[in-house]
Protein backbone atom coordinates (compact mmCIF):
# COMPACT_ATOMS: atom_id res chain seq x y z
CA UNK A 1 0.00 0.00 0.00
CA UNK A 2 0.89 3.51 -0.26
CA UNK A 3 0.18 7.11 1.06
CA UNK A 4 1.45 10.24 1.35
CA UNK A 5 4.35 8.80 3.48
CA UNK A 6 5.67 6.13 1.05
CA UNK A 7 5.19 2.46 0.53
CA UNK A 8 3.89 0.81 4.01
CA UNK A 9 2.58 -2.74 5.24
CA UNK A 10 0.42 -3.44 8.00
CA UNK A 11 2.79 -5.65 10.55
CA UNK A 12 0.30 -6.74 12.77
CA UNK A 13 -3.15 -7.75 10.84
CA UNK A 14 -5.18 -7.20 13.28
CA UNK A 15 -3.87 -3.90 14.12
CA UNK A 16 -4.52 -1.24 11.72
CA UNK A 17 -2.92 1.67 13.53
CA UNK A 18 0.35 0.33 12.96
CA UNK A 19 2.48 0.20 9.97
CA UNK A 20 5.76 -0.25 8.40
CA UNK A 21 7.01 2.07 5.89
CA UNK A 22 10.09 0.65 3.21
CA UNK A 23 12.49 2.57 0.90
CA UNK A 24 15.50 1.29 -0.89
CA UNK A 25 18.43 3.01 1.12
CA UNK A 26 21.53 3.52 -0.12
CA UNK A 27 22.72 0.14 0.42
CA UNK A 28 20.31 -1.36 1.80
CA UNK A 29 16.26 -1.66 2.33
CA UNK A 30 15.21 0.82 5.41
CA UNK A 31 12.85 0.58 7.86
CA UNK A 32 10.22 3.36 9.47
CA UNK A 33 7.45 2.45 12.06
CA UNK A 34 5.02 4.52 12.16
CA UNK A 35 1.82 4.42 14.89
CA UNK A 36 -1.56 6.19 15.19
CA UNK A 37 -1.35 5.83 18.99
CA UNK A 38 2.16 7.61 19.15
CA UNK A 39 2.20 10.50 16.64
CA UNK A 40 5.95 11.50 17.87
CA UNK A 41 7.06 8.00 16.85
CA UNK A 42 7.95 9.54 13.12
CA UNK A 43 10.06 12.23 13.74
CA UNK A 44 11.58 10.77 17.05
CA UNK A 45 12.67 7.48 15.05
CA UNK A 46 14.32 8.15 11.46
CA UNK A 47 14.68 5.38 8.86
CA UNK A 48 16.35 1.95 9.65
CA UNK A 49 18.73 -0.03 7.11
CA UNK A 50 17.50 -3.72 7.48
CA UNK A 51 21.29 -4.39 8.82
CA UNK A 52 20.20 -2.56 11.81
CA UNK A 53 17.30 -4.27 12.60
CA UNK A 54 19.04 -7.58 12.02
CA UNK A 55 21.85 -6.47 15.05
CA UNK A 56 18.03 -5.86 17.21
CA UNK A 57 17.06 -9.32 16.34
CA UNK A 58 20.06 -10.68 17.54
CA UNK A 59 19.96 -8.99 20.92
CA UNK A 60 15.87 -10.09 21.15
CA UNK A 61 15.52 -11.99 24.31
CA UNK A 62 11.68 -11.83 24.22
CA UNK A 63 9.01 -9.52 25.88
CA UNK A 64 7.82 -6.68 24.86
CA UNK A 65 8.90 -5.53 20.90
CA UNK A 66 9.67 -8.23 19.04
CA UNK A 67 11.51 -7.10 15.79
CA UNK A 68 11.61 -10.31 13.90
CA UNK A 69 7.38 -10.25 13.47
CA UNK A 70 7.58 -6.49 12.86
CA UNK A 71 9.87 -6.34 10.21
CA UNK A 72 9.65 -8.30 6.96
CA UNK A 73 12.61 -8.08 4.43
CA UNK A 74 10.44 -10.30 1.78
CA UNK A 75 7.72 -8.53 2.37
CA UNK A 76 9.66 -5.04 1.64
CA UNK A 77 10.96 -6.40 -1.27
CA UNK A 78 8.14 -7.37 -2.82
CA UNK A 79 6.55 -4.04 -2.12
CA UNK A 80 9.35 -2.35 -3.71
CA UNK A 81 9.36 -4.70 -6.65
CA UNK A 82 5.97 -3.92 -7.15
CA UNK A 83 6.19 -0.38 -6.76
CA UNK A 84 8.63 -0.22 -10.05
Amino acid sequence: MKDNKGLYYYPFISNKKVRVYVRNGHDDIEFRLWNQDDPGMWEQHGWAPYAAIEQAMSMYKGGGFDPKTTYDLSLARSLLKDAC
